[in-house]
């Protein structure tokens, strides 16, 4: 089973510091170095209020909301394929007063007949991970469930990237209760997306249509359906309509256009449809406002701005299931190691641990070419493709080794 981390790149890495000293970071089990950064998380985000308190003098915070179980930190298609789901209608203009009004009449549908058709193919993202310590002893098991939905006929789910972060097993829950596994295809943090594919070979209960974000207006009605607070209550309903078609969020320093509704989203929620009355997904739910006397108050990703990247997202990532440093000549004097990328950590069910990697190891070539850098491993990494065997050259106590890691 793959494992997936957080940097875009595959690897949680570090840097090198001015006086090349390595610290122990107990929150995620990772040597790093003084000025490591963080690895972008998701887990109790807070949104600072650009004026400190809120009307309620109290503080408010965006949450994202994936579900956490037991304690647990959350857990070829082409976008020509999705462009040709979408329903062609023609709409007429029609002038009110000063404004343009676009009717919504045509092709609308009642509340449970937008259930009918959508819910079939909404799904729970149910993840599993397994946290280790220094010392690489497992520390337990911990679990995540999210929601997510099906858009190809080839099994592809799309979901919050929050909700399969750091995740080493996924499966997928159908509206039926049915478990089937699945894999992680791609990833984009910055974007809180991510693409997973059902493994199973199973019949889809249903396909969900994507529709147009541009074409929504404020008070115009959407649906919600997804998992709030996990499996009891897998496919709820919820409804009401959009308060703003564009609000500029900041969620960890990190700026995104989002769709406000007070739509009834909670945790669970993460990554589920949010539908117009067409029964067409608009955008996917993936957090809520939060704080003393505020509710009604939740945020969806235009779907448009998730059908632009989905080119991207449907090819297969490559991961290693590493976390590493550079070993610079100053770093190989002072600790008595080769020059090129020290291993801090290797995942569970990962590639890497498959092939027999271990923390302490050095890696000094990838798929026979010499390497020093992570951005070198890199680009010989994304050269390859699933299947492919590649061998690795690495060092363990003073002795030269070699893996064969086989690309899943």
């Amino acid at each position: 089973m793959d494992n997936y981390n957080n940097n875009e790149n595959e690897f949680n890495t570090m840097t090198d510091t001015d006086n090349n000293n390595l610290s122990y970071d107990s929150v995620n089990n990772n040597y790093i170095s003084n000025t490591q950064s963080y690895p972008y998380e998701y887990e109790n985000q807070k949104l600072k209020n650009k004026k400190g308190t809120g009307r309620f003098g109290s503080v408010v915070a965006i949450a994202l909301i994936c579900s956490m179980l037991g304690g647990a930190v959350g857990s070829a298609v082409t976008y020509s394929v999705m462009e040709a789901r979408k329903p062609k209608a023609t709409q007429q203009n029609v002038n009110s007063g000063s404004n343009t009004v676009t009717p919504t009449t045509l092709g609308v549908m009642n509340i449970p007949e937008i259930v009918t058709k959508v819910s079939p193919a909404v799904v729970g993202v149910s993840t599993k991970s397994v946290s280790t310590n220094i010392f690489g002893f497992n520390m337990g098991e911990q679990e995540g469930i999210g929601s997510g939905f099906i858009f190809s006929e080839e099994g592809y789910v799309l979901t919050n990237y929050h909700v399969i972060a750091n995740a080493n097993q996924v499966k997928v829950i159908f509206n039926n209760g049915k478990e089937v596994n699945a894999k992680i295809v791609n990833y984009q943090p910055e974007a809180d997306l991510a693409v997973l594919k059902i493994t199973d070979k199973v019949e889809l209960p249903g396909i969900a249509t994507l529709g147009d974000s541009e074409n929504l207006q404020v008070g115009e009605q959407v649906v919600a359906i997804g998992n709030p607070l996990g499996k009891e209550y897998l496919g709820s309903v919820t409804t009401g309509i959009v308060s703003a078609v564009s609000r500029d969020v900041e969620i960890d320093g990190k700026k995104m256009n989002l769709i406000q509704t007070d739509t009834a989203i909670n945790p669970g929620n993460s990554g589920g449809p949010l539908i117009n009355s067409k029964g067409e997904v608009v955008g996917i739910n993936t957090a809520k406002l939060s704080g003393e006397g505020i509710e009604g108050i939740g945020f969806s990703i235009p779907i448009n701005d998730v059908t632009a990247k989905l080119e991207n997202l449907v090819k297969q990532k490559i991961r290693l299931g590493i976390t590493v440093q550079n070993v610079t000549k100053e770093l190989s004097e002072k600790y008595k190691l080769p020059v090129g990328i020290y291993i801090t950590k290797v995942d569970d069910f990962s590639i890497a641990q498959k092939g027999g990697l271990q923390p302490g190891d050095v890696i000094v070539k990838f798929g026979g070419t010499k390497v020093e850098t992570i951005e070198e491993l890199n680009k010989i990494k994304e050269s390859h493709k699933e299947g492919d065997n590649i061998e690795v050259d690495f060092v363990r106590n003073g002795q030269n080794m070699t893996a064969h890691l086989k690309i899943e």
